[in-house]
């Protein structure tokens, strides 16, 4: 054999021995522990998903899954984490809806396209709750009255300024021809303290989800007189559709799915990918989440990133008719 020969048959060699190698280290993957990223406090819905679905996840790839709270910035401190992290499979994180609204704001350069998606778990929709007492027995009817009445006469609130709630309820105006400006937003901590000025009569709408609105739809306090879903919510079979109540295709809400930074590996997705869907489907997941009244709504990794760009430019839209955009 030549010397050049021999220089080739090394290289094959190498070559494929570097791929076996590669091939074993995707096929053990994971060999440790994983970190899922989540951007808000501990003790909310988003941080309950986040650990229930570790929890299923953890069982269908035999590895410990350590939930991480890095809060701040609206979302921004934790979406940024889980961006720049080492784009391994070892670092992972809960996207949340956020992640359309927050670079149109001006809060951060930060985009969907950062991100490498594996699958969405959730999709909870924006319903329309107002006091059990109010003036209004019907969607139709509070719409009307929205028309009628000069601006400011009511008000709404559930999340801050340009927040998911704000931003659902201004399309759902703009959809129905009114100006969303004419029902000023009060900027709130989330839709617990909106609900008990709503009660209060502090505040005339929260266009929170409907299971934001559970203990005090279930005190009689509170009533939902649609939500923009395209149909209507097991956990709440009474509370109809905009379709149905106004004849509206009108459909928004907040979303939440686990994604990695941009950059990963495809095999390691596909392989997370695979897992995901099987902890979404199992009995530890659904049930927390049904129990809960929370939304589940799957998306496998290619779906779920067209969803975020068809949701991007849908929240960009309404954040520039609202005079939000930055």
């Amino acid at each position: 054999m030549t010397a050049s020969n021999k220089k080739t048959a090394l290289k094959g060699t190498a070559a494929a021995l570097l791929l076996a190698l590669s091939g074993t280290a995707f096929a053990e993957y994971p060999e440790k522990p994983i970190t899922i990223i989540v951007p808000w406090a501990a003790g909310g819905g988003t941080d309950a998903t986040a650990r229930t679905i570790a929890s299923a996840l953890e069982e269908e790839l035999g590895q410990t899954i350590n939930v991480v709270n890095r809060t701040g910035g609206s979302g921004v401190v934790g979406h940024t984490a889980m961006a720049t992290a080492k784009p391994d499979g070892y670092t992972l994180g809960l996207v949340t809806g956020e992640i359309n609204m927050m670079h149109w704001l001006g809060l951060t350069d930060l985009t969907y396209e950062d991100y490498t998606p594996v699958g969405q778990i959730n999709f909870d929709y924006a319903g329309v709750q107002v006091a059990e007492d109010a003036p209004f027995d019907s969607l139709d009817q509070l719409l009307s009255s929205i028309k009628e009445q000069p601006a400011g006469t009511y008000n709404a609130s559930g999340t801050g300024l340009g927040g998911v709630w704000h931003l659902a309820f201004a399309g759902f105006l703009l959809d129905q021809g009114i100006e969303p400006n004419k029902v000023p937003w009060i900027p709130s901590q989330g839709a617990a303290p909106a609900m008990t000025e709503l009660v209060s009569g502090g505040i005339d709408i929260v266009p929170s989800s409907v299971p934001e609105a559970r203990s005090m739809i279930e005190a009689g306090k509170v009533q939902s007189l649609g939500i923009m879903a395209p149909e209507r919510l097991d956990s709440f079979p009474d509370v109809p559709t905009v379709q149905e109540a106004i004849g509206s295709d009108y459909t928004i809400g907040e979303w939440r799915g686990i994604a990695g930074p941009k950059g990963m590996d495809q095999e390691i997705v596909d392989k997370l990918e695979k897992a995901l869907e099987a902890a979404y489907n199992s009995e530890t997941y659904q049930g927390f989440m049904a129990k809960q009244g929370f939304g589940t709504e799957w998306r496998n990794a290619e779906d779920f990133a067209q969803m975020m760009a068809e949701m991007d430019q849908e929240y960009g839209s309404i954040i520039e008719s609202i005079g939000l955009k930055k």
